[in-house]
């Protein structure tokens, strides 16, 4: 079963996904919860969940600033908060977060999310993904630069967490075929329709967009989008 560690400052937010989860039609085991940024890293660490469920401003440390250090864990990361503005979608997917949504969203579409990035897809909407993309080549956020007033002090794990840049040119070439499979995953396609649309096994886009990420050095299919937007359009 999949397993899931949920962190939000608020107890009834965790109280209500907890419940969506555990009674939808395919369940998902909650581990823990966690009110804390700095809290829910040292639970993943130690418990090593598939996905964590992560409130972007929580007390202390803000969610972004630990999404690194959650993904070194092991698991997806996707953001549930409440803010949907651009700012806050670009800071965390390029953090390395898998996907991002709101408190607002439906029961069903949290339950598809959880599985969703289990099985290695994003949860991004392709006109949201391209949103980002054009956001981002346009105008690069500091995460820095979106809390409230001056950042409070950061602890060791926060620190440790911090997203590096990409390389603007990969370690190692790309092949014709992993280009392909990454414009199409920039373009907000998931494993099973590239595979479609390639006409190749989905097992195999796995494999593509595993040898995509290692060869640009990012975490995630969102920042090898990322990458695509700014350094492979056109080209």
């Amino acid at each position: 079963m999949t397993t899931v560690l949920l962190a939000d400052d608020h107890a009834a937010i965790r109280a209500g996904v907890r419940m969506i989860l555990e009674t939808a039609p395919r369940p998902v085991e909650v581990v823990e919860e966690a009110g804390t940024a700095e809290r829910a890293l040292e639970l993943a660490r130690r418990l090593h969940p598939d996905v964590v469920l992560l409130d972007i401003r929580m007390p202390g440390v803000s969610g972004l600033s630990v999404i690194g250090a959650l993904r070194r864990t092991g698991a997806a990361v996707i953001m549930l908060t409440s803010f949907a503005w651009d700012e806050y979608v670009l800071a965390a997917l390029e953090a390395g977060a898998d996907g991002f949504l709101v408190k607002s969203a439906a029961p069903h579409e949290i339950v598809d999310a959880v599985h969703r990035v289990v099985s290695g897809d994003a949860v991004l909407s392709p006109e949201v993904l391209r949103a980002v993309i054009d956001r981002a080549v346009a105008r690069p956020p500091s995460p820095a630069a979106l809390e409230d007033g001056p950042p409070p002090e950061r602890s060791r794990a926060a620190a440790e967490a911090a997203p590096g840049e990409p390389p603007e040119l990969p370690a190692e070439a790309l092949t014709r075929r992993e280009e392909d499979v990454l414009r199409l995953l920039a373009e907000g396609h998931s494993n099973q329709q590239i595979a479609h649309r390639l006409v190749v096994a989905e097992s195999t886009v796995k494999t593509h967009v595993s040898h995509v990420l290692t060869k640009l050095g990012v975490a995630s299919r969102v920042q090898a989008a990322l990458w695509w937007g700014r350094h492979g359009r056109g080209t």
